[in-house]
């Protein structure tokens, strides 16, 4: 079953890794018609060898040539450029959607999205996004909630080193997180929260991890369950040992203040993988018909081959993310204009879709359904 009946026009910004995956997803369903953009002929080659179109971005002119007329673009670039290109394409009525997790530009765009005439739809990845979704099926099964709790981890599948990390997504993104204030629900209060801290630890499926504080992931939940729950909180997941690590790195030594210091030094030590693992583990608590009950939602989630391309865990998600987003707007299952915060989405919905099926675990071969 194919999205829409006629073929939308969309633009993806951004042929890196993510880009790549986006452009690959949708054009292996094959009813949309695609054009990537960047201003790296390297990585447009990469997209360029799937048969999908591409222009390379020189100036804004090339820019707002990509945005005018499309249906839809998918924002993969980095996340200084989330509101530039959210009110270019406000201007231009075209849909947009993107992945950051910075809470200011997500902020900017709802003010943005106040007087478009189309949809701006930010955090459509993994978290913030998918697990949003996930947060906000869970509060929706009590007559009380009293705790949600949210944990993601995007994780080696072999760790080595004392960080047990390896980079798999955009460091930018990642400083961000271990940096920013976290938003959060706490006595019922919606408020702030420092990074890295709230450490805890646990087990599941018999793998040790920890986790704390990070920003972002939340999306927009604090704000839709304020007033409604007594504590809400998003914690990213690692393998025990690299809090600690972290909090020398950006507390002793101060790198907090220098974050492009930080930046080349994690990119010139730490190794990427496309060997990685996401971990979804989230749990709710409150009072239904009257008895205190618990829920709790997990996943892992490998990377897969599509179409003889390997997809790292992190690209299937985050690309599954956005392209199912779009679906549902395409499709119309979603509002048409105005921003659109990932609680709008139902999870059934969502796992349902030809993109979401990523999501399924360890099951994610089910995109080969999206042709």
């Amino acid at each position: 079953m194919t999205a829409t009946s006629t073929r939308h026009a969309i633009t993806i910004l951004g042929a890196g890794h993510i880009g790549f995956a986006m452009a690959l997803l949708l054009q292996q369903a094959g009813d949309y018609d695609l054009l990537v953009a960047d201003r790296d002929p390297a990585c447009l080659a990469e997209v360029a060898a799937l048969g999908v179109a591409t222009r390379l971005i020189a100036d804004d002119t090339s820019l707002q040539a990509s945005i005018n007329g499309r249906f839809a673009v998918l924002n993969a670039l980095p996340f200084h450029r989330a509101v530039p290109v959210a009110t270019l394409c406000a201007a231009a009525g075209v849909h947009y959607f993107d992945l950051t997790e910075d809470v200011v530009s997500t902020q900017a765009i709802r003010t943005l999205a106040a007087n478009a005439g189309s949809v701006l739809m930010p955090q459509c990845g993994l978290a913030p996004g998918f697990i949003g979704i996930v947060g906000h099926d869970l509060a929706r099964r009590f007559d009380t909630l009293h705790t949600l709790r949210m944990r993601v981890g995007a994780l080696p599948r072999y760790p080595q080193g004392a960080l047990r990390y390896n980079l798999t997504w955009s460091t930018e993104g990642l400083i961000n997180e271990y940096c920013n204030p976290c938003e959060a629900i706490v006595d019922g209060a919606r408020t702030t929260v420092p990074a890295l801290e709230g450490l805890e630890t646990f087990a599941l499926d018999g793998v040790e991890y920890e986790a704390f504080n990070t920003s972002g992931g939340l999306g927009t939940l604090t704000e839709t369950l304020a007033g409604k729950a007594r504590q809400v909180d998003y914690q990213s997941i690692r393998y025990p040992g690299h809090n600690a690590i972290l909090k020398l790195l950006l507390n002793d030594l101060r790198l907090r203040d220098r974050r492009d210091l930080l930046k080349d030094i994690l990119e010139s030590a730490i190794p990427t993988t496309d060997q990685d693992v996401i971990v979804i583990f989230a749990t709710a608590a409150g009072v239904r018909g009257g008895r205190l009950v618990q829920e709790s939602y997990s996943a892992r989630i490998v990377g897969t081959e599509l179409a003889g391309h390997r997809l790292s865990a992190i690209q299937l998600t985050t690309a599954a993310g956005i392209c199912t987003a779009l679906d549902l707007v395409a499709q119309g299952r979603l509002p048409l204009q105005g921003f659109v915060g990932q609680e709008a989405v139902r999870l059934g919905d969502f796992l349902a879709n030809r993109f979401g099926v990523a999501y399924a675990g360890e099951g994610a071969q089910a995109l080969e359904k999206i042709t």
